[in-house]
């Protein structure tokens, strides 16, 4: 999921830090028993949101301890987990290995290529459990590469597209009365996830000659920084309004620390270089 979807560390107190960092544990933790110490490179905090919101909404059974791991092994680190947490860790390598794929079909990259090879039977593995949304990754990758090459894309293809993989990533429980709402939220949340993506790597797309859809919205140029900013804050009250009308309870104040202000924290991150960028180059001017 790019890397957008954390928490805002610093809107929350101290019990929630230890919460969230614990299911970040636990997720790591699974994903190394589940399918090995390389499926821990794998590890980033998107899936870690979902662990949350599927606990919030279902309130499984936890296991939960303490221990020391390869990445910290001078301090014990509490963690917790559930069945969810299984399904995350599923979807972490399910996600990872299409991206390398994708990686090595668009660009070539050998290591890309080395760790799908490394992934292949895990990835199988998952396949059998999670067909509906494995199949859904493996579409949704499918229409950004033609999106990608076709000369006349509409531009919220892609970003439809990877809604859609949201919404079937998030709506996991078959059964439940909630998955229009859950498949709604994740829909919503991956077109914001993917504009986003799109306006934080603009320059550096626009440099290497990327697929952006930005650069082709319009016949004068790409949307400048103030449509973009209008278009984010349009796409994310859409998502947040989905997940309002969610009944959650439990750790509902750190889901809303990801979706209110975690989620901007990379685009907040280019405005500064941009800004430092301009005043040192006004100030070799002078």
């Amino acid at each position: 999921m790019f890397g957008f979807v954390v928490a805002n560390t610093e809107a929350l107190d101290e019990a929630q830090k230890q919460r969230y960092q614990g299911a970040y544990c636990g997720l790591c933790r699974t994903l190394q028993q589940r399918h090995g110490d390389l499926s821990r490179l794998t590890l980033n905090y998107d899936m870690t949101f979902l662990v949350l919101l599927l606990s919030s909404m279902y309130e499984p059974e936890e296991t939960c301890g303490t221990g020391r791991c390869m990445a910290h092994p001078l301090h014990s680190r509490s963690w917790w987990r559930n069945r969810f947490t299984d399904y995350a860790a599923d979807m972490n390598i399910a996600l990872a290995w299409h991206n390398c794929m994708d990686d090595w079909t668009d660009e070539r990259k050998v290591l890309s290529l080395t760790e799908a090879k490394l992934l292949r039977t895990h990835y199988e593995k998952v396949y059998q459990t999670w067909q509906r949304q494995c199949d859904a990754i493996e579409t949704c990758m499918e229409t950004l590469r033609a999106v990608e090459t076709s000369a006349d894309a509409v531009p919220d293809a892609a970003a439809n597209a990877f809604g859609q993989l949201m919404g079937e990533l998030f709506a996991v429980e078959d059964d439940s009365v909630w998955n229009p709402r859950f498949r709604a939220f994740g829909e919503d949340l991956g077109r914001f996830i993917y504009w986003m993506d799109a306006c934080v790597d603009l320059e550096k797309d626009r440099k290497k000659g990327n697929y952006n859809p930005l650069l082709t919205m319009r016949d004068g140029g790409p949307v400048d920084a103030q449509e973009q900013l209008e278009m984010l804050k349009m796409l994310i009250a859409e998502c947040a309004e989905e997940f309002e009308r969610l009944p959650l309870v439990r750790d509902v104040e750190i889901l809303r620390s990801v979706l209110y202000s975690g989620v901007w924290s990379q685009y907040l991150m280019k405005q500064k270089k941009e800004e430092k960028k301009e005043k040192g180059g006004a100030g070799h001017g002078q």
